[in-house]
């Protein structure tokens, strides 16, 4: 029981921090591009990671073929997750984008019962599809438009929505065989070549190398690529790692929808954005769908991972 509430806590922890990383990123956003903001934050989160590693402080051993193991974890999440996402958005409303990233938990749902044979009752079912529809609810509400959307746009979308999911399933199937920072090492890693390389290619093909460092002047833009680095990067990416050596992929999905949730509340508290009813009326359906996934979810917790630093990868 007790192991059982800690990791909900630190599912609702996961939550409050993503939650709060659309603010922090919308800060970064009005002083560097998206890839270049991608690129800093992953920057920080792997150099952040790596000192420790390096004094010795975290032990962290992973032999060769280990690595092929950890390949496709590093490549779908962050490094095409975010780049498909950075990519779709440019060719869609940032509204569309928050409704199919709020469907991920459906994909979740499909990809986890096919590869990773997990049941779920009908109850659990609905309860995803409740926690989509509120978000869902809310962005619509809202406002949302589709001026500006391409069908590139949505399709490009959709494979990160896809990829996603394709994460906590790929995660969860290695949590016997890793632990959560190894794992979140290594895709520290990916997310830090990877970007970097996009976002140094670009300036040095357009001769705007000077636009890369240029943020650097600005405090508010540092503190928010500290936030998102290593709050939002690599704190979550180690809760939610560990998490899923824990619970089920489908039941972890919906608390990404409860970070929407947040993420509103968040600009309504410190950015003075509108609360309409809508507001609460799908907070209700996320809320709901967050305790539905999860009536069955205290059978599921799995005891046989340790959080701790292990040796033997």
């Amino acid at each position: 029981m007790l192991e059982q509430k800690k990791v909900y806590l630190l599912a609702l922890l996961y939550a409050f921090i993503i939650g709060f990383s659309f603010l922090f990123t919308k800060m970064a956003l009005e002083f560097a591009d998206p890839i270049d903001t991608i690129a800093y934050r992953f920057t920080v989160s792997f150099v952040a990671l790596a000192i420790p590693v390096m004094f010795g402080w975290i032990k962290i051993k992973i032999k060769g073929r280990n690595w092929l193991k950890l390949l496709p974890l590093g490549l779908v999440y962050p490094t095409a997750f975010f780049g498909f996402q950075a990519f779709g958005l440019a060719h869609a409303a940032s509204s569309i984008g928050g409704i199919i990233s709020a469907s991920s938990p459906i994909f979740t749902l499909v990809l986890a019962s096919l590869f990773l044979k997990e049941r779920t009752t009908w109850i659990q079912k609905l309860s995803v599809l409740c926690s989509v529809g509120g978000v869902v609810f809310i962005i619509a509400m809202g406002g949302a438009s589709v001026e500006g959307t391409s069908a590139l746009g949505i399709f490009l979308l959709l494979l990160s929505a896809l990829l996603l999911s394709l994460y906590g399933v790929i995660a969860r199937y290695l949590r016997d065989g890793f632990t959560a920072i190894q794992m979140t090492y290594v895709m520290m890693l990916f997310g830090c070549i990877s970007f970097n390389a996009i976002s140094i290619t670009k300036h040095a093909v357009g001769g705007t190398m000077h636009d890369l460092i240029k943020p650097l002047a600005e405090p508010h833009f540092i503190l928010s690529i500290l936030y998102i680095a290593i709050l939002s990067s690599l704190v979550s990416s180690l809760l939610s790692n560990y998490i899923l050596s824990k619970i089920e992929a489908t039941t972890m999905s919906v608390f990404v929808n409860l970070g929407n949730l947040i993420s509103i509340l968040a600009g309504v508290i410190f950015l003075n954005e509108q609360l309409g009813y809508y507001h609460l009326i799908g907070a209700a359906l996320i809320i709901i769908g967050v305790v539905g996934v999860n009536y069955r979810g205290s059978k599921k917790i799995n005891n046989k991972v340790d959080a701790g630093v292990r040796t033997d990868s």
